[in-house]
């Protein structure tokens, strides 16, 4: 069995398109070794900046012999159609079978053919993976007809340890040619590097400088940045996403620490991170107490002479000029009021349909002055003014610069103008959460405003009719969506949802209908509830089953009533109660077919025969108004004790009494309490959604 071992090396490709090339590469190559008839054992797949790599091993030397069969004309056939068979497989007519088929015999050509060298094999299948591999964004480059990245320099390919006989056209300017050589370190390496395996490969472009493994470079970072810290009495601030980035950007990363002057401090921390990180790929640094350090970490892609003394202080002349930008706009910035900023906002487009952002601003005021009666805590005339401000920040030199310190900047301006700390607050958390890992406002005036601009964002696009399809979601309202349920869960908000996306639509003024619109929001909503209960375990048919009760929008109520019914189901009680659920139901329906009319009514008791009628009957009546009661008080445990009171009635019944009796009057009483069974249940939740 033989070893597989792949290099495409080029310029520098992008950090973030390292990891998922290297996936499909894999991928692309187990689909085309298993479709070529090459069984494999362990594939594996890496990326540095400079290559991609691919070693399996387990390989043949030659692909296995193969049979193909093709199916050809009916025995008898025009001479020219079994003429034209012929000619395609290359075989006269005695060579062929006749086989049976039901529409008669029929010519069959079975040619065999010899399985091909494994490494010919490879070599069109290298080709075909650069010619057919898409990047999310490509380069073409002097003369070449393909597309790639980045410029290709050279394709390490080889097999059982020799090189793959061929090469890449590359068109006018001739062929890049398969080799076993490759190149280390772009500054450290030193010349050509010739493999005999993967491991001796690995182990040469180490002692070159070059770590092939990306898991490996990140540990190196965490760690050495780590050491550098703590050195200092400092700890690293996490940052994964930065870890791979400079993992992608380094094959041999040297973690090295420099210092931010002390001039640059009185700079919102927030401002003096995003810089770093977005401008210069540098983790920023925590005191004990996890306030900002004047100190940070950057990645060198080299071993420098003098320790990194230079590199370091390059860095900091660098991230001064930087930083120097970021002060310019922070003092900038406080001279003028954050609310003096309002004006400006009618000058950006929200949306060409919807209006500006001064529009925008103008509806988030009163849906958050009215969203917060709803709110414990909420002052309405404090939740209008945080509204106002919410916005204002856009207008920021510092948010022109930095678009995701949105709201954080409004925060800081809007303290400095001597605004309510709870107001300040609420402008910071406005867009949050973004995702299932962002905090959720918790502060009522916050709370009231990020509620505010996601209902408004949601009502907006589904009153213009741009709702998300398929995987397209431009707006992200599956997000927006998902953010409006964790604000009102994670904090108990009792909203009369269907009511209030109703007055969201009204805020537009559009000729949408507005009740219309909230009804697609509902059920836009419950679906998206569905994806967030499913990541806490409950069953979305429970959710199906209580959203279908008429008019329940309250959020919270309705988690409550199906966490009841999730407890009540799992029970023998309710198990065996769901299942008389659907006999009854079932009945029902096939009468009612039969009849052609409902059934239902009340049951007349003059017509019981049997004790288990009187029984049932009498506990459905008993039911009723404890069961009101309970629901009313929003006591869905006690609720589902009182259904569970049904099932012994209820099972006694279909033991013992036959629905389908002769006379007609008796049968309809019967169905009469069938429909009694599901309309009591239903009052609970639509159970005929419920599955097993």
């Amino acid at each position: 069995m033989a070893e597989l071992l792949l290099e495409l090396l080029s310029e520098e490709i992008p950090a973030r398109m390292q990891a998922r090339a290297a996936d499909d590469m894999r991928a692309y190559f187990e689909k085309a070794l298993e479709e070529a008839g090459l069984e494999f054992g362990r594939m594996r797949s890496y990326t540095t900046p400079r290559r991609m790599t691919l070693v399996a091993d387990g390989l043949p030397l030659r692909q296995p012999d193969r049979t193909e069969e093709r199916k050809g004309p009916k025995v008898g056939a025009p001479e020219q159609a079994i003429e034209g068979f012929l000619k395609a497989t290359g075989l006269t007519l005695d060579r062929c079978e006749q086989r049976e088929t039901p529409k008669g015999p029929v010519w069959f050509a079975v040619m065999s053919k010899p399985g091909e060298a494994t490494s010919a094999v490879l070599a069109e299948i290298v080709t075909r993976f650069v010619g057919d591999y898409r990047w999310p964004m490509s380069m073409v480059w002097a003369d070449h007809d393909i597309r790639w990245v980045r410029p290709l320099q050279g394709i390490l390919a080889m097999l059982d340890g020799t090189p793959v006989e061929g090469a890449l056209s590359l068109g006018e300017s001739g062929t890049l040619g398969f080799t076993s050589q490759t190149v280390g370190h772009r500054f450290l390496g030193e010349g050509a590097i010739e493999a005999a395996s993967f491991a001796d490969y690995a182990d040469k472009l180490r002692a070159a400088h070059v770590i092939l493994d990306a898991e490996e470079r990140k540990e190196i970072i965490r760690g050495r940045a780590a050491e550098l810290a703590a050195g200092q009495g400092l700890r690293l601030r996490e940052d994964e996403a930065l870890v791979a980035e400079n993992a992608g950007l380094t094959e041999w990363p040297v973690p090295m620490m420099g210092a931010i002057d002390a001039a640059f401090m009185d700079v919102p921390p927030e401002v003096l991170i995003t810089s770093m990180k977005t401008h210069q790929r540098y983790f920023a640094l925590e005191k004990a107490d996890g306030s900002l350090a004047p100190r940070f970490i950057c990645v060198a892609n080299t071993v420098a002479s003098d320790g990194g003394a230079a590199i370091v202080a390059g860095n900091e002349r660098v991230l001064r000029a930087r930083l120097s930008d970021a002060k310019f706009f922070w003092d900038q910035d406080r001279k003028t009021k954050l609310a003096d900023r309002a004006a400006g906002l009618a000058d950006i487009t929200f949306h060409a349909d919807l209006g500006t952002m001064a529009d925008k601003a103008a509806r988030l005021e009163a849906l958050a002055g009215s969203l917060a009666a709803h709110i414990d805590g909420c002052e309405p005339e404090g939740a209008k003014a945080a509204a106002r401000l919410a916005k204002c920040d856009l207008m920021s030199g510092m948010v022109g610069e930095f678009p995701e310190l949105q709201g954080i900047m409004g925060r800081y301006y809007a303290l400095h103008d001597g605004q309510p700390e709870p107001v300040a607050q609420a402008v910071a958390e406005h867009y949050s959460p973004q995702g299932p890992s962002d905090g959720c406002p918790s502060a009522p005036l916050a709370v009231a405003v990020a509620l505010a601009d996601k209902l408004d964002t949601l009502a907006g696009f589904f009153a213009i009719g741009q709702k998300p399809t398929g995987s397209r979601d431009p707006f992200a309202l599956r997000r927006a969506a998902l953010g409006v349920i964790r604000l009102i869960l994670e904090n108990k908000v009792r909203l009369p949802l269907r009511a209030v996306f109703a007055q969201a639509v009204g805020l537009y003024r559009l000729e949408a209908d507005s009740r219309e619109v909230a009804e697609a929001l509902m059920d836009f909503i419950a679906d998206r509830l569905k994806v967030a209960l499913r990541d806490r375990g409950v069953r979305h048919d429970l959710v199906d089953g209580v959203f279908a009760l008429s008019g329940e929008d309250d959020l919270v109520r309705l988690l409550a009533r199906v966490e009841a019914l999730s407890g009540f189901l799992e029970g023998e009680d309710g198990a065996n109660l769901l299942t008389a659920y659907r006999r009854a139901a079932n009945i029902s329906r096939i009468e009612a077919k039969k009849d052609g009319a409902p059934v239902g009514g009340p049951a007349d008791a003059a017509l019981f025969h049997q004790d288990e009628e009187s029984a049932l009957s009498q506990a459905l009546s008993d039911l009723g108004p404890r069961l009101r009661s309970t629901l009313e008080a929003e006591d869905f445990a006690a609720a589902m004790g009182d259904l569970a009171r049904l099932r012994g009635p209820v099972d006694a019944f279909f033991d013992a009494v036959t629905v389908n009796a002769d006379e007609p009057a008796l049968r309809r009483n019967r169905l009469a309490l069938l429909s009694q069974i599901t309309e009591t249940m239903n009052k609970v939740a639509d159970f005929s959604r419920i599955g097993s």
